[in-house]
C-alpha cells in the first residue's frame, strides 16, 4: 500500500499575536498540491523507517523522524502488535514551508489505519495529528480548509480554487520555522478573510533570513501570467497560481532557464 504527502500551500498566513507559552496565535487558509513525498508500507516485525528519495540526505540525521512518531502513537493508542516496514519517498524539500513533515506525519496516519484495518474516526485520528504538529491535522485532510489558534484548529472550506494550476518554487535553502516565528514583529495586520486578498506575515521575517526567497518571488511574477504570487508558510518556498497549465509551464521553464538549481514543481491544487 501506499499513501501520498500531499504537499501544503498556505493561500494567506496571518500571524496575531504571541501566546504566553511562546506560540503564535494565526489564521490561515490551507490547500494542497496534487502532488507531495510517497510513503509506502510492507509487512514487518518491528516499525521500521527507510528514507529514500531525491531529498533523503536532508533527513539523514534525524533520529526522531515525525513519521516513526506518528506510527507508534497510532499503534499505541490502538493496541496494535503488528509492525509495518515504511518506505518514504522524499520528493519535497525539507524545512521548506509546505508541510514535508507534516505531511509525511498524516500520510503516515491514514495509510496505517488501512495496512492494519484499524476503527478509528476522524476525531481520534486530529487528536492524534495535534500531539504530532500544528500542521499534521490539516495535512490529515489535504483538502482546502481554514486553520486558526497555532494552525491545528481546521475547519473545512472550499476557496474555490481546486484544480488551479500551481507553480511551486524553492531556492534550495532550508529555513527554521523557529527563526522566522522569532523575527516577526509583534503587529497585528489584521483577520483573514478572502486569501486572496490576504498576505503572508511570516514573508518579511522570512526574507531577512534568506534573501533569496524575495528573487524567488521576483521571478514568479515576471512573465506577468500568475493571479496569485506569494511565500508558503515559513519558506522559502513560494508559489504562483494560474488561469491555465500553458502559463504555469512557460513560467516554470523561465525559471529553469534562469534559475536551474532552484527546484520546481509545477502542479494543481487539489
Amino acid at each position: 500500500m501506499h499513501e501520498t504527502a500531499y504537499a501544503k500551500v498556505n493561500l494567506a498566513l496571518h500571524v496575531r499575536g504571541r501566546e504566553p507559552d511562546g506560540y503564535h496565535r494565526i489564521e490561515t487558509a490551507f490547500a494542497f498540491a496534487e502532488e507531495g513525498d510517497i510513503l509506502s508500507v510492507a509487512d514487518g516485525p518491528f516499525v521500521r523507517l527507510e528514507v529514500t528519495g531525491p531529498f533523503a540526505g536532508d533527513l539523514a540525521t534525524e533520529d526522531d523522524n515525525i513519521v516513526l512518531a506518528a506510527a507508534l502513537a497510532l499503534r499505541k493508542h490502538c493496541g496494535v502488535e503488528a509492525g509495518a516496514f515504511l518506505t518514504l519517498d522524499k520528493r519535497l524539500p525539507v524545512a521548506s514551508g509546505i508541510g514535508g513533515g507534516s505531511a509525511d506525519a498524516a500520510a503516515a496516519l491514514r495509510l496505517l489505519v488501512r495496512w492494519w484495518r484499524l476503527e478509528v474516526g476522524d476525531e481520534e485520528l486530529v487528536g492524534l495529528a495535534k500531539r504530532l504538529g500544528a500542521d499534521v491535522p490539516a495535512c490529515l485532510f489535504s483538502r482546502s480548509a481554514r486553520g486558526e489558534g497555532r494552525g491545528d484548529r481546521v475547519e473545512l472550506t472550499d476557496y474555490g480554487v481546486s484544480g488551479t494550476p500551481l507553480l511551486l518554487v524553492n531556492p534550495r535553502v532550508k529555513l527554521s520555522t523557529r527563526s522566522v516565528f522569532e523575527r516577526w514583529d509583534g503587529r497585528d495586520g489584521g483577520p483573514l478573510g478572502d486569501p486572496r486578498a490576504g498576505r503572508n506575515d511570516l514573508e518579511a521575517p522570512a526574507r531577512s533570513v534568506v534573501p533569496e526567497i524575495g528573487e524567488v518571488l521576483d521571478s514568479l511574477a515576471a512573465p506577468g501570467t500568475a493571479n496569485l504570487v506569494r511565500m508558503s508558510g515559513s519558506g522559502a518556498t513560494c508559489f504562483a497560481l494560474f488561469d491555465n497549465e500553458g502559463d504555469r509551464d512557460e513560467a516554470s521553464r523561465r525559471i529553469a532557464e534562469r534559475s536551474p538549481l532552484w527546484w520546481r514543481l509545477p502542479s494543481c491544487l487539489r
